[in-house]
C-alpha cells in the first residue's frame, strides 16, 4: 500500500509537469497517445475516450480522442470516424495531412491544426475531438462541442409585461446566438479571451465595431487578460475580478438576463461579456441611471414608461430613508410631526420597552430573515411562507408590545419599495445603506442623515466604471439621449451617450412630423 501511494504521487507530479510544459507532439502515434493518457489519468479516469482506427486514404494508423459528456457522439461518428474509414481516391495535392483531411475527408463544421500538448488538453476539455495520425507531428482538432444545458426560458428576475420573453441560459453559444438575433449587424464582433491558469475558461467579449470606442475595448480586454487565478467558474466571479473598487456598495458592472437589454446597450457603445455556466451577461461600463431602469421602459408609451420609472425612483428613496426619517423625527424632531399624529405614535409606543432604534432593528432584521428564507425555501411554498410569516410575526410582535403598529407599516412599505429596485446589486447596496442610515439617524437626527447623504453623493461622483464617471452624463455633464430621470419620446432620442465615447455619436436625425386630424 505505501508503494501504491508513492506511485500515485509520482504519476500526479509527472502529469502536472507535462501540462505546464509547452511540449510539441511526437512523430510517433503511440508516444502522443501515451502522453495524453497519462495526463488524463487513463484508464483510471474513463471520461477520456480513445478510438483506434486505420485510415485507408493515408495508409496509416490513427487515434481519435474526446472527452465524454462534452461532445456530440453522433457528430463524431457521422462527420469524423465515418469519412476516415471510407476508401477514397484523391490526388495528393498537399503534403500536409491536416490540410488534406480538412479539405477532402472530414465533413465537420470546423477544424484546426494544433502542434502542442497543452493545445490538445485545452481542446479536449472544451468539448472538441482530437485526431492523431502515425508519422505526423501535429494533430487535428475538430469542433464537436455539445454540453448539456436547459432550454431557453422566461426571465426570472427581469420580468416584463411588454417585450421579448426569452432569457439567457448557461450556454455561451446559445447566449451569443440570442444577441445576434437582436443585433443583426455585419460588424458585430465576438472576441474570445481565455482566463484561468489551471482550468482555462473562455470569455466572449461582444461589441459593435463601428460604435464602441477602441480605447474602451482595449481597456476591457487588458483587464480580463490581467486576471491571474486558477479558474473563474462564471460571470459572477469574473465581475468581482474586474471591479475597480471591490469594497464599494455601488456596482460598477451591470448584469442582465435579457438579450434585448444587452443588445440595446451595445447600440450605445457598451461592451457585453458572456461566459459558459452563466445565465446572464455583463455590461460595461455602467452609470447610476442604468441601475433603476429596465428594458421595458422603452417598450411602453412615453407617459407609461416615465410613470413606472418615477415609481422606481421614489422606491429607491423610500427604501433608503423612510425608517431613518422615522427614527430621527421620533427621537430628535418631535416638533416637526403634527400633534395628532405625534400623540397617536406616543400612545402606540407607550408600552414598548425598547428604544426606537432597537424596535426598528428588530423589525428590519426580521424582514431580511423572511426575505432570505423565502428565497431558500422551495419555490412552491416560498411565497406562501414569506407572506404568512410576515403577517403572523408582525401581528404577534404588536400584540406582545415588542413593536408599535406604525412601525410595522413603515417596515412593510420599506420592504416593498426595495423589491421595486430592478438591479439586484444596487438592491443589496440600498438595503445595507439603510442600516447605516438607521444608526446615523438615532445618534444625530436629520443633521446626520443630510451629512451622510451628501457624502454618498460625493462618493458616487468620484466613482468610475472603466473610466466612465458613475453619475455621467449629469455629473460631469455630457451630451446624451437625455435618458436619465425620465425618457424622451423615441423620435427625440437623437444622440448616443457621449460618456462611452461612441464612434458614431448620432443615433437618428431630427424629424418634424405634422399632426393629422
Amino acid at each position: 500500500m505505501p508503494h501504491d501511494k508513492g506511485w500515485r504521487k509520482s504519476r500526479a507530479k509527472t502529469a502536472d509537469n507535462l501540462m505546464t510544459e509547452d511540449q510539441p507532439f511526437s512523430f510517433r502515434l503511440q508516444t502522443n497517445a501515451d502522453l495524453l493518457k497519462e495526463i488524463f489519468y487513463y484508464p483510471t479516469n474513463l471520461a477520456l475516450k480513445v478510438r483506434n482506427l486505420y485510415i485507408p486514404l493515408l495508409d496509416r494508423e490513427g487515434m481519435v480522442f474526446y472527452w465524454e459528456d462534452s461532445v456530440d457522439t453522433q457528430t463524431i461518428e457521422a462527420h469524423i470516424v465515418g469519412p476516415l474509414l471510407q476508401t477514397k481516391e484523391i490526388a495528393m495535392d498537399s503534403g500536409d495531412i491536416a490540410t488534406l483531411l480538412t479539405k477532402h475527408v472530414l465533413t465537420a463544421a470546423s477544424s484546426k491544426k494544433i502542434s502542442f500538448i497543452q493545445e490538445a488538453i485545452d481542446e479536449l476539455i472544451n468539448g472538441n475531438t482530437v485526431l492523431f495520425t502515425e508519422g505526423y507531428a501535429h494533430a487535428l482538432s475538430i469542433s464537436t462541442t455539445s454540453f448539456e444545458g436547459r432550454t431557453i426560458s422566461l426571465p426570472t428576475v427581469e420580468n416584463a409585461v411588454k417585450g421579448p420573453k426569452e432569457a439567457f441560459i448557461e450556454s455561451a453559444s446559445v447566449n451569443r446566438s440570442l444577441i445576434r438575433k437582436h443585433v443583426r449587424e455585419h460588424d458585430l464582433i465576438c472576441e474570445l479571451i481565455t482566463v484561468g491558469e489551471r482550468a482555462p475558461k473562455q470569455v466572449s467579449m461582444m461589441y459593435l465595431h463601428s460604435i464602441a470606442d477602441s480605447e474602451l475595448i482595449e481597456g476591457v480586454k487588458k483587464r480580463i487578460m490581467d486576471i491571474d487565478t486558477d479558474t473563474i467558474m462564471n460571470l459572477s466571479m469574473l465581475e468581482q475580478h474586474l471591479e475597480e473598487r471591490p469594497y464599494s456598495l455601488f456596482p460598477s458592472i451591470l448584469a442582465t438576463e435579457r438579450p434585448d437589454r444587452a443588445a440595446s446597450f451595445m447600440y450605445e457603445g457598451h461592451i457585453v461579456l458572456i461566459m459558459d455556466n452563466s445565465p446572464l451577461a455583463l455590461i460595461v461600463p455602467v452609470t447610476f441611471w442604468a441601475l433603476f431602469q429596465t428594458g421595458e421602459d422603452w417598450y411602453l408609451r412615453w407617459a407609461y414608461g416615465n410613470f413606472i420609472r418615477l415609481i422606481r425612483l421614489i422606491s429607491v428613496f423610500v427604501a433608503l430613508f423612510t425608517p431613518s426619517l422615522y427614527i430621527a423625527a421620533v427621537t430628535f424632531h418631535v416638533e416637526m410631526i403634527p400633534p395628532d399624529l405625534m400623540l397617536a405614535i406616543a400612545a402606540t409606543r407607550e408600552r414598548v420597552p425598547f428604544p426606537t432604534l432597537v424596535e426598528v432593528l428588530i423589525m428590519e432584521v426580521s424582514f431580511e430573515i423572511l426575505r432570505e428564507a423565502g428565497i431558500r425555501i422551495p419555490s412552491v411554498i416560498g411565497p406562501t411562507i414569506g407572506i404568512l410569516g410576515a403577517l403572523i410575526l408582525g401581528q404577534a410582535a404588536v400584540q406582545a408590545n415588542i413593536v408599535s403598529p406604525i412601525l410595522v407599516v413603515i417596515v412593510a412599505i420599506t420592504g416593498l419599495s426595495s423589491f421595486a429596485i430592478p438591479e439586484i446589486s444596487f438592491n443589496f447596496g440600498i438595503r445595507i445603506l439603510r442600516f447605516l442610515m438607521l444608526f446615523v439617524a438615532f445618534f444625530t437626527g436629520f443633521f446626520g442623515i443630510g451629512l451622510l447623504s451628501t457624502f454618498l453623493v460625493a462618493y458616487m461622483v468620484s466613482l468610475k466604471s472603466f473610466g466612465v464617471p458613475f453619475l455621467s452624463p449629469m455629473a460631469p455633464f455630457q451630451p446624451s439621449a437625455k435618458d436619465l430621470l425620465y425618457r424622451p419620446i423615441l423620435r427625440d432620442r437623437l444622440l448616443r451617450p457621449f460618456y462611452a465615447s461612441p464612434q458614431d455619436q448620432v443615433r437618428q436625425k431630427k424629424t418634424e412630423r405634422k399632426s393629422s386630424r
